[in-house]
């Protein structure tokens, strides 16, 4: 897909979503679990400083979308069990109130212009986006 064919497709989705978005017809499960959006992050040249400076750049303007509560930019740990990923150059984890927040955070303004302005430098991104209760006993 075209980039600007994709960019017109996040923006008509998310315009569709928030269309679909009243306080009459929120269902109540979609606004009780805590959204976290996790995102692996491989850079085209892993060893490029130059790309991996502009890439954190970016992270951090992104991080400025208003629906995010928390955010953490990450490097691989310097852990070597059989289990563990360090093949990755950035690891982008989110949290939101909910999965309406994170809809509203796919298609915001700063999210859409990341992808645009940045993409160019990943070859690979893997996402695990996960929900959960708010508080655990």
């Amino acid at each position: 897909m075209k980039e600007k064919s994709r960019r017109k497709f996040l923006q008509n989705a998310g315009l569709a979503t928030l269309a679909s978005i009243s306080p009459l017809s929120t269902e109540p499960e979609r606004t009780k679990e805590l959204f976290i959006h996790h995102v692996y992050i491989y850079l085209k040249e892993p060893n490029n400083a130059q790309h991996e400076a502009k890439l954190l750049e970016g992270l951090h303007k992104l991080a400025n979308v208003p629906t995010i509560q928390y955010v953490h930019i990450g490097k691989p740990a310097e852990t070597s069990r059989s289990v563990i990923v360090r093949d990755y150059t950035f690891s982008w984890m989110c949290f939101f109130k909910n999965i309406i927040e994170e809809e509203i955070y796919q298609t915001h303004p700063i999210h859409l212009d990341f992808i645009k302005e940045y993409s160019d430098l990943w070859e690979k991104v893997i996402v695990y986006d996960s929900v959960g209760p708010k508080k655990v006993s």
